[in-house]
Parts: C-alpha cells; sequence; structure tokens
C-alpha cells in the first residue's frame, strides 16, 4: 500500500509563516484580527486570534480560508457571482452555512496549484481583512 499523497505544500512551517505576514500586515493597519490557515483539504493548519481582537473572528476566518480553498479563489470575488439570478446564488447556505462571500479568504497558490488558504477577520474595513489574507498567502510566492 503507497502511503497517501501530503495535500500540499501547507506544512506547519509554511502555515507559521502565512500567520506572522498576515499579523505583520494587521498590525501596520492598527488591525485586531483572527487569522486562520487551511491545507488543500481545507483542514485547519494554524490560527492565531490576535489579543483584543473580536469574538466572531475566529469562526468568520476559519470558514473565509475555508471557502477560498474550496472554490479556489478569493472570497471577495465571489459576491457578485452569488446575488440572485447569479449562478452561485444560494452558496452561501452551502457546506451547513460555513461558505463566505465576503472579503478575507485567499488562496494560497503553488504554481497554478492553490494548496490552502488564508483567513481573515475582525478589521473594522473588510478590505483590512483581505490586504491581511492577501499578506499571508503570499508566502508561497
Amino acid at each position: 500500500m503507497e502511503p497517501i499523497a501530503p495535500t500540499g505544500p501547507v506544512t506547519t512551517t509554511v502555515a507559521m509563516d502565512a500567520i506572522t505576514a498576515a499579523r505583520r500586515r494587521a498590525e501596520a493597519l492598527g488591525a485586531l484580527v483572527s487569522i486562520a490557515v487551511v491545507d488543500a483539504g481545507g483542514n485547519l493548519k494554524a490560527f492565531l486570534r490576535m489579543d483584543g481582537a473580536e469574538i466572531a473572528g475566529p469562526i468568520l476566518a476559519i470558514d473565509k480560508a475555508f471557502t477560498a480553498v474550496a472554490t479556489r479563489s478569493a472570497t471577495h470575488e465571489l459576491a457578485g457571482f452569488t446575488q440572485p439570478g447569479q449562478p452561485l446564488f444560494g452558496l452561501h447556505t452551502g457546506a451547513g452555512g460555513r461558505f463566505v462571500i465576503y472579503g478575507g479568504g485567499v488562496p494560497i497558490v503553488a504554481g497554478s496549484e492553490v494548496v490552502g488558504a488564508v483567513g481573515v477577520s475582525g478589521a473594522a474595513d473588510v478590505q483590512h481583512d483581505i490586504e491581511c489574507a492577501t499578506a499571508g498567502a503570499a508566502v508561497l510566492s
């Protein structure tokens, strides 16, 4: 029997590097956020809730990361496709409500393959969530 192949290059080291990059960006923006990193299977690899971050952030950060890896796209890019009459209408109800259709989830891409994702939640401005998640996801660039 062959060993099970790893789910991608989102090792513990990569996940922690992504957390560090996202946290640094949050600190530069003056934001208090929760940061989640998942592997290609949507499994949580690393998590940080900054001191003073909001209480909803931990759940939302994990679900934003899950959504980004599951859809292979940044969560802020989903909103237009999920409106009534659009092809992904109702997506936010999928997976028991885990899919998040607003900004803060960004895939981690190695070459042309999505190997994981970073989710960030808690900044007062969703654009800051996006910037922090983007900084974290850039660790493999």
